[in-house]
């Protein structure tokens, strides 16, 4: 062979695997997930749906490979025992986490119920929560939020603060035999709402004295109610048991309203939080567009470190 052919087909075999390397490497890359965030953020249904279609189990894979870790999903108690136990089965094999699903099957939690002190709605109570322990079985979950209800005007404040404690208590006895938390949520949604504050939520949370109930602390809702974000996060620390994320004003992604999320994400990773942050909000923009929007938003709030 000619010395001048010879180093013609070595190029070109030279060519050809690096070639190959390359898309090799390219393939592969394709294929490993994205990086971790600094705190495990929770998706929800339908928040990659353009990307990823409606079903939720294909929307987690998604969620998985752009780097989260973890779900929320407040419907879980509606879904069948089959589609909840799916879903507990995808997030124990990519190893991620179930943040919380709402205690109830009715929506009772939005009507006046627990602050009466009437015995149908302790029993309500008691027995959405035996549902909810046989539901987090199947899903894997360790949260459930609770919310008691609406303000009843007939009654004084201190009585419905009693009737609450006590159907509580209840309830948390009920969980902690399942290994559940239920976190208590304080909202802005409406001013009939018992729980806004979380001061108040703390004073319930000590009063219960169980380990099965503790602060679901939404800060969307609480910078509504009472501003001082951080503030609050550390007078109540001891007895939060899940973050919420939602920017204000607009409940959408971080970056996009007033809070200046990167701060408060620094803030709780400096205090150790080793829990999840449930993504309790809308998409600020449509489609796959606000997908990666949103996506953006939260790797730049985590850059923090």
């Amino acid at each position: 062979m000619l010395r001048r052919n010879f180093l013609q087909q070595g190029a070109l075999a030279g060519s050809a695997l690096l070639a190959g390397n390359i898309a090799g490497a390219s393939e592969k890359k394709q294929l490993m997930p994205d990086k971790t965030f600094n705190l495990d953020y929770a998706f929800h249904d339908g928040m990659f749906a353009a990307h990823a279609g409606k079903d939720f189990v294909e929307q987690i894979k998604f969620g998985y490979d752009k780097g989260f870790r973890s779900i929320e999903d407040n419907g879980m108690m509606s879904r069948t025992p089959e589609e909840q136990k799916r879903i507990g089965d995808t997030l124990a094999k990519l190893n991620m986490r179930m943040g919380v699903f709402v205690v109830t099957t009715d929506s009772w939690h939005w009507k006046l119920s627990l602050t009466t002190g009437k015995q149908e709605w302790k029993d309500k109570m008691v027995n959405d929560c035996k549902t909810a322990v046989e539901v987090a079985k199947r899903c894997n979950a360790k949260w459930v939020t609770v919310v008691p209800g609406n303000f009843d005007r007939s009654i004084p404040y201190e009585y419905q603060m009693s009737n609450v404690i006590d159907a509580l208590r209840r309830g948390a006895e009920v969980l902690e035999k399942g290994n559940l938390v239920m976190v208590l949520e304080p909202l802005s949604d409406n001013p009939d709402l018992f729980l806004r504050y979380s001061a108040q939520t703390y004073l319930i949370c000590k009063a219960v004295n169980s380990p099965s109930c503790k602060i679901l602390f939404d800060m969307y809702h609480m910078q509504r109610n009472e501003g001082n974000v951080i503030k609050n996060i550390d007078a109540s620390w001891d007895e939060i048991g899940y973050l919420q994320i939602g920017d204000n004003p607009g409940r959408k992604e971080p970056t996009t309203g007033e809070m200046n999320y990167k701060n408060i994400f620094k803030h709780i990773h400096e205090k150790g939080w080793k829990g999840i942050l449930g993504m309790e909000h809308g998409n600020s923009i449509p489609g796959k567009e606000g997908e990666a929007a949103l996506i953006k938003a939260y790797r730049d709030s985590d850059a923090f470190m």
